[in-house]
């Protein structure tokens, strides 16, 4: 169902009617629910719910849903959102030297698994350092950074955010941290993948450390970026094993399937707006 079919993502402090009142009004609509998840959180008391639903029979126009919903919403206290489903987020990418992330996100575009538009394409490495990737039209904005010039990069990068309307940006392996200040303005609608199992070897050349270790599981960990370095929220994981038949260059092949995947997930997850926030954790309902 995504021809004029909507998805309703609502928390709030948890008590009884909230799914009945909920589905009575998508009802009373002329709605059809084509599914839904919940989860009560024992330990934070929160209620978190996720809705699909669309016309049964007359269309149902945005506005008239908000309408109707906001009454519900605001009796339980609900912090909601509405959305078209078949909306296209606006997404921009960041890169450093390492492509095979931001190919990846590209390929999974291009043959319609990510439902979202490529606002556009920031490295810090120019674009001669992608021989072999095809951008098409996608604009491609070079941002070098130093320490000295991180200020000034920023307000660029963040410039560019609001002049594209970008919804999610994307660090597919952009090897620069973002300032606190940065990291606070992209609250919840930014998604880094990180190069371990977190928690898990911090610093250069994970993959070598975990070889030197002679580590058996090799991972990668998708999260909302926070001003606290890869210790926000986290999204995806995966593993891998490995063992002491693999070298070092092994554990790195091995690694970029796994950041490549988990990141794809991860994005997927939050276009799909399956994606809440509890916290320092998330609620991920399945697709």
């Amino acid at each position: 169902m995504t021809e004029n079919s909507f998805v309703l993502t609502a928390y709030c402090a948890n008590r009884p009617g909230i799914v009945a009142a909920v589905s009575k009004v998508i009802f009373e609509a002329g709605g059809n629910i084509a599914d839904l998840q919940q989860f009560d959180d024992p330990d934070s008391g929160q209620f978190f719910s996720r809705v699909v639903f669309g016309a049964a029979e007359a269309p149902l126009t945005d506005d008239q849903v908000r309408g109707l919903l906001s009454p519900i919403m605001e009796r339980f206290g609900m912090t909601w959102s509405l959305r078209a489903q078949n909306a296209r987020r606006r997404v921009l990418l960041m890169a450093s030297r390492f492509d095979h992330c931001l190919a990846d996100i590209l390929y999974r575009w291009r043959m319609g698994e990510l439902n979202m538009d490529v606002a556009g394409i920031v490295s810090n490495y120019p674009r001669e350092t992608y021989p072999n990737l095809s951008f098409g039209d996608i604009p491609f904005h070079h941002l070098p950074v130093t320490k000295a010039t991180k200020a000034q990069q920023e307000e660029k990068l963040s410039r560019l955010i609001a002049d594209e309307k970008v919804d999610l940006v994307v660090l597919a392996r952009y090897m620069q941290i973002l300032s606190e200040e940065m990291s606070s303005r992209l609250s919840g609608r930014c998604i880094n993948i990180h190069h371990s199992f977190l928690p898990g070897f911090k610093g250069a050349k994970p993959y070598h450390q975990a070889y030197e270790r002679g580590v058996k599981l090799i991972g990668a960990t998708a999260h909302y970026v926070t001003s606290d370095l890869d210790e926000g929220p986290i999204i995806e994981q995966d593993t891998e094993r490995v063992s002491h038949r693999d070298s070092a260059a092994e554990f790195v092949r091995k690694g970029r399937d796994i950041e490549r995947r988990v990141l794809a997930r991860a994005v997927r997850a939050h276009l799909e707006d399956r994606v809440l926030l509890n916290g320092m954790r998330t609620i991920v309902f399945p697709e």
